[in-house]
């Protein structure tokens, strides 16, 4: 009996040590993640930072150069941020967000190229390649904006039907809320509040509502209507273009 006992405790002990060894990885990977993306957002501020200066303050194919990779970094991230947040709601977007990683492929090969040429100590041999580089630039950005601009083409549209179908929804309501205006027609100006039906309905309930009690049924003080409520916008965005995925998930 004893042994079995010691034998339990022990499976406990070990099974305590393991899970805090799993949970302890775990929040080890988390932290160095966060680290990593820490220090990719610096990397890249840095170098937009960098980007900026050069094509403001040099002149000739180091500032065209520097004008091409800030034209190419800034229409794929907006396009990825707007692609990821339509993506949340609209499971079309899907493909799109395929597409997208397609031409980021590119973006980065393009990138890469220009980062290349920057490095070149023969500025007639970047002179020359600039004009098929600008050409390949605006491809992408050109794809890259396109997508883009019919993602939010397309969540400006259901937001628009929605609103449709909603205001409608709501003319109906207010029309039965203001059910006697047609009886008041019907029955030659005599007014319903006195009869049954609804307010019968409404007395119930008022005499049912917390803080009903003491007060004169029908007789709702000020300020006890309900209070309208906008329900916050679910959607998310702030995702930089070529920041790899968050895998917090993964084991």
């Amino acid at each position: 009996m004893d042994a079995t006992i010691v034998t339990i405790l022990a499976l406990l002990f070990l099974s305590f040590v393991a899970l805090g060894i799993y949970a302890t990885v775990k929040v080890a990977k988390a932290a160095k993640r966060g680290v990593d993306r820490t220090i990719d957002q610096a990397r890249r501020t840095v170098e937009d930072t960098t980007l900026r200066a050069k094509s403001l303050g040099q002149i000739g194919v180091a500032a065209e150069l520097a004008k091409l990779r800030l034209a190419l970094r800034g229409s794929m991230r907006a396009t990825q941020d707007a692609l990821q947040a339509g993506a949340v709601e609209d499971a079309s977007l899907r493909e799109s967000l395929d597409l997208f990683a397609r031409l980021s492929a590119h973006g980065r090969e393009l990138d890469e190229d220009l980062r290349r040429m920057e490095r070149e100590p023969d500025k007639a041999y970047v002179a020359a390649q600039l004009p098929a580089l600008t050409e390949r630039t605006e491809r992408i950005t050109g794809s890259a904006d396109a997508l883009r601009q019919a993602a939010r083409d397309r969540a400006r549209r259901f937001a628009e039907d929605d609103l449709e179908t909603l205001s409608a929804q709501i003319d109906v309501e207010t029309g039965a809320l203001r059910h006697w205006t047609t009886d008041d027609r019907t029955a030659g100006g005599t007014t319903t509040g006195t009869s049954g039906g609804a307010g019968t309905s409404q007395e119930a309930w008022y005499e049912s509502a917390p803080g009903a009690a003491g007060q004169g049924a029908g007789q709702p003080q000020a300020g006890d209507g309900p209070q309208a409520i906008t329900a916050p916008d679910p959607r998310t965005t702030a995702y930089p273009w070529e920041k790899t995925a968050r895998p917090e998930s993964a084991g």
